[in-house]
């Protein structure tokens, strides 16, 4: 029977990078990721001090409560960056496992990484924090992934790339390793959406679990999400600060864990989605808010003339009242589309945008406060054209149909110049914190 390696040749082994002077790779550092909570350290000592030599790759795991298949997953890591002679460690980011995990994690020659605050962003925002690599490469340590296809993601690294994606539909999808709700619709869908939103380059799989990146990116990116949209948020910080972002097919089998996937369908479904549209106020707020407005500017353009018949049905002020309503609600829309997006900028959320720069050229205080005067303006002479007419009645009853088509254009007016005026106030204030 072959004799088991110690975790003496284990550790050896595993640090190729520093063979003559081997680190200590079977540190425990409890870290508290962005999301919050406090900061702990503890590093267990070894016979070996730490090397401040770093290695060129470190493959980064999330773990919580992967006892069954860690010990595969790191020796697939492990063996790969031995046979390839790829300078590397294996970092595992353990979430807080009752099941020996970390225990697993040790003796496999993996660093150990403690983080506190539960959730897929959190551990991986720590691993790749504590990550002394050049480059870092992530994946599920739940065997799903193989991680011999190390290689052609580092390779992509090597050439320039700031981001390599795996693509699993490109390189397969073994049976009963991707629910048919996941094959056909979630990951299509929400990949297309994250394409349409944000006009990312050519990446087919928003979702897949196996990437990499320089480390050097994943600081610029600022990476704060806490749960499974920490996959988007990354697809999407990359190409808002245009990044350079290669693909390659990566092969997916299904998981060797008897319990089920800490992956929740529906609810983190609609997570993913959720990031896409709070980071796009053009998507949320703006092209909404357009359609909205021009559909109700048609419409009411149709009707302030006369009532419109359409076969047994007549639309007529009521519906005016309504086209109205729409232009507001419309135009609060694109509002909040150009606050959320000065926010987020100046927040550091989102990357300067050049755009800005010439909203703030263009639409100044001055400007807006002259647009909502005139459509004050306009108000205020509707309404005392109402009154007259009113006072020609001898302030008795008029005609219904007639005055709403005077009132509701004039009030209408009234109510975009006071938010047009409002909104030119707040969005200065919002502008006092560009530098």
């Amino acid at each position: 029977m072959k004799k088991e390696p110690s975790l003496k040749e284990r550790v050896a082994c595993h640090h190729l990078w520093n063979e003559k002077h081997p680190s200590d790779s079977v540190e425990a550092i409890e870290l508290a990721s962005k999301a919050g909570g406090e900061v702990e350290a503890r590093t267990q000592a070894q016979s070996h001090p730490m090397t401040d030599e770093r290695p060129e790759l470190s493959v980064v795991m999330p773990c919580l409560n992967e006892a069954e298949t860690l010990a595969v997953c790191i020796d697939k890591a492990i063996e790969t960056l031995r046979d390839h002679g790829i300078s590397g460690e294996v970092i595992i980011a353990d979430n807080g496992s009752t099941d020996g995990s970390q225990t697993i994690a040790v003796e496999h020659g993996s660093r150990l990484v403690r983080i506190a605050s539960r959730g897929y962003g959190n551990a991986l925002i720590g691993g790749i924090e504590a990550a002394r690599g050049t480059y870092v490469i992530m994946g599920d340590s739940d065997d799903s992934y193989d991680y011999h296809e190390i290689p052609q993601l580092l390779e992509k690294l090597r050439e320039g790339y700031d981001l390599v994606m795996g693509n699993r539909f490109r390189g397969g999808i073994k049976p009963g390793a991707m629910p048919p709700l996941h094959r056909y619709l979630g990951n299509p869908v929400l990949t297309f959406i994250g394409r349409l939103f944000f006009r990312t380059p050519p990446c087919g799989d928003f979702h897949c679990g196996l990437r990499g990146f320089r480390k050097a990116a994943a600081d610029r990116m600022d990476l704060r999400t806490t749960g499974m949209e920490f996959a988007t948020e990354m697809v999407i910080k990359a190409t808002l600060h245009k990044m350079r972002i290669a693909e390659v097919p990566v092969t997916l089998s299904p998981d060797g864990r008897s319990r089920p996937p800490h992956l929740r369908s529906w609810r983190d479904g609609w997570r993913h989605l959720r990031f896409m549209l709070l980071y796009s106020p053009r998507w949320l707020f703006l092209y909404p808010g357009f359609a909205l407005m021009a559909l109700g500017m048609i419409l009411g353009l149709v009707l302030l003339p006369g009532p419109l018949t359409v076969g047994s049905v007549t639309f007529d002020v009521h519906t005016l009242l309504y086209s109205a309503i729409l232009v507001l609600i419309g135009y609060q829309a694109v509002l909040f589309a150009v606050f959320s997006k000065v926010y987020a900028v100046i927040s550091g959320l989102l990357p300067p945008d050049p755009r800005l720069e010439k909203l703030f050229r263009y639409v100044s205080l001055e400007a807006g406060l002259a647009v909502g005067g005139v459509l004050l303006a306009l108000g205020l002479a509707g309404t005392i054209a109402g009154v007259s007419i009113w006072g020609g009645a001898s302030f008795g009853p008029l005609d219904f149909q007639k005055m709403m088509r005077l009132l509701v254009p004039t009030n209408l007016a009234l109510v975009l110049g006071f938010q047009t005026v409002l909104s030119s106030f707040f969005l200065s204030v919002l502008g006092m914190g560009r530098r």
